[in-house]
């Protein structure tokens, strides 16, 4: 009889595993979702906008959002966007504004979007380009939606994050990596972790208010990640990596059974590997650690 794997490898079987599907409808529902022009958000929008709701998409690339709103357009859901680049708290903030002057309600936060660098890059606000965009931006974006949120309960934020947690590199002296050397896996590791430590925060706090919210891994699939990289790295990803990742629309599919299927209502402070709950790396269930990273991320953003 084969030996079950230990709570914190389950991911690894949660990889091939037959995922849960779902053929829920979403009707008459807010939806803002950030990084849906390519890869995972991309696959997700395309899932939800099936459906006859108001979908606001927040993207960095106006093309590319305007591309995308004229592909979907004989769906029946309305999609409009932002634009704004996560990489500067000042447009996260001004993003927020255009989103809460235009609707009252919103009943679906997706933080989708994010990057992977192989350099350490600072922001014109001075942090760490990874913990900024796939962190930080996040965080704070969620905390200026959160009364929309509560006003429209039960309302839903789904964290994307990223087996890539488990690599950490989260350390709170150290957050810009000024003091050590920095290296592409260790800085996603650290921006994926803080997203959870903070997400179990949230949770807490959010608690009664009619509002869940919850985080997952959406798969090893095919996306454009990494390719703000130099030209070896997105060689390899090419000729290596590509090869051996999955068609990103189980990630969609993924997404959309999380928001929109029955069994998930009320549930909140969970973290999946696509759509099985998965115990996550020891260092992202730290709660005395989470509540000091929760701390230092509203003083960053200035909340």
């Amino acid at each position: 009889m084969k030996k079950p794997l230990p709570d914190e490898l389950m991911f690894l079987e949660h990889h091939n595993a037959i995922q849960k599907t779902t053929d829920a409808k979403l009707k008459d529902k807010v939806i803002v979702i950030t990084g849906a022009t390519s890869g995972v958000g991309y696959e997700a929008l395309k899932r939800i906008a099936h459906n006859p709701v108001r979908i606001f998409i927040v993207a960095r690339n106006l093309h590319k959002a305007q591309a995308v709103k004229s592909e979907l357009h004989h769906l029946p859901a309305t999609i409009e966007f932002i634009i704004a680049d996560f990489s500067s708290l000042h447009e996260v903030r001004r993003a927020a504004v255009e989103i809460r002057s235009q609707t009252r309600k919103i009943d679906i936060l997706i933080n989708c979007a994010g990057l992977h660098s192989t350099k350490r890059i600072l922001t014109q606000d001075g942090h760490e380009l990874v913990f900024a965009v796939n962190h930080l931006a996040s965080f704070l974006f969620t905390h200026l939606l959160l009364e929309s949120l509560k006003a429209s309960s039960p309302s839903k934020i789904l964290n994307i994050n990223s087996e890539g947690h488990r690599f950490n590199g989260l350390d709170i002296t150290d957050l810009d990596w000024q003091k050590r050397h920095y290296t592409g896996l260790r800085g996603y590791g650290a921006s994926k972790t803080a997203q959870l430590l903070c997400t179990w925060e949230l949770h807490d706090q959010l608690a009664g208010t009619g509002v869940t919210i919850n985080a997952m891994h959406p798969g090893d699939v095919k996306t454009n990640i990494g390719q703000n990289n130099g030209p070896l790295y997105r060689l390899f990803s090419k000729l290596v990596i590509q090869r051996i990742l999955k068609n990103p629309e189980i990630s969609g599919n993924a997404i959309y059974y999380l928001i929109a299927d029955p069994s998930m209502e009320g549930v909140s402070g969970q973290y999946f590997n696509l759509t099985h709950p998965t115990k996550p790396a020891k260092h992202a269930l730290n709660r005395d650690l989470g509540k000091t990273v929760y701390q230092l991320s509203k003083d960053l953003c200035e909340l």
